[in-house]
């Protein structure tokens, strides 16, 4: 929880709601690790989300923060929303393809309806509702399902092009493995060959009708590290611009 109080106090904002998320092990179930946890802190957010109608930027963690905000966005904007996947990895795995039972690698998939019947949100979202940016990984499970469902997906050579025709509403999930890890290293799954920081920065600044976003998956060796401080800083002042 470091990379997440760290991000939370170099992204710009009006004001700063910071909640008593539990950071204990807890029970596995139906696949899942830790569920009772990832339930009871999905629930503090879904309470804190529904007394604000303000734009909101989450910050986490890993990317498992990013459950309840997005299905309130869905539930507000309807099928119209566009949920733009901005992610080295897909994270698409059910309970039953990861053997791990870790949910930030399930969490797009529990959105779209296939996951933990008590997270699974009430109306899911739609796969071709999702655009994938910066992806470059994925397993044969992950890949199939994404294929089959036709859902648009944007590697590193074709980032921009996952804004072609996104007019909003857009949420922007954005996992900071999507960077080159040699020009930003603190991340917990790096990926070779990921996008520099000003292609993610400039992309982000040109979402249209951007509607809310989270920043997730940083994982500090050294939180005084100014560089990268300043890299996220600059996110986040691209996601009110």
């Amino acid at each position: 929880m470091a990379g997440a109080r760290r991000v939370a106090e170099l992204v710009p904002c009006d004001t700063r709601v910071t909640l008593p998320v539990r950071e204990t092990a807890g029970e596995r179930d139906a696949g899942v690790r830790s569920f009772d946890v990832i339930e009871e802190n999905a629930g503090l957010i879904r309470k804190a989300l529904a007394d604000t109608d303000d734009f909101v930027v989450t910050v986490g963690g890993d990317c498992g923060v990013d459950l309840a905000p997005i299905a309130a966005a869905h539930a507000r904007y309807g099928d119209e929303l566009t949920v733009l996947w901005i992610d080295a990895h897909p994270d698409l795995y059910t309970p039953q393809t990861l053997s791990s039972g870790s949910f930030h690698g399930m969490v797009l998939r529990t959105l779209l309806g296939d996951g933990h019947t008590s997270l699974v949100p009430d109306r899911p979202l739609r796969p071709e509702q999702v655009v994938f940016a910066g992806r470059r990984a994925g397993d044969d499970s992950e890949l199939e399902y994404l294929a089959r469902n036709g859902m648009r997906s944007h590697g590193v050579a074709d980032f921009e092009a996952a804004l072609e025709g996104l007019s909003g509403p857009v949420y922007a999930h954005i996992d900071l493995d999507v960077l080159e890890p040699i020009a930003f290293a603190s991340m917990g799954y790096p990926v070779p060959d990921g996008v520099s920081p000003h292609r993610l920065i400039d992309l982000v600044s040109s979402v249209d009708g951007l509607v809310g976003a989270a920043i997730t998956e940083y994982a500090p060796a050294d939180p005084t590290d100014e560089a990268e401080a300043d890299i996220i800083r600059r996110v986040g002042a691209a996601l009110r611009s």
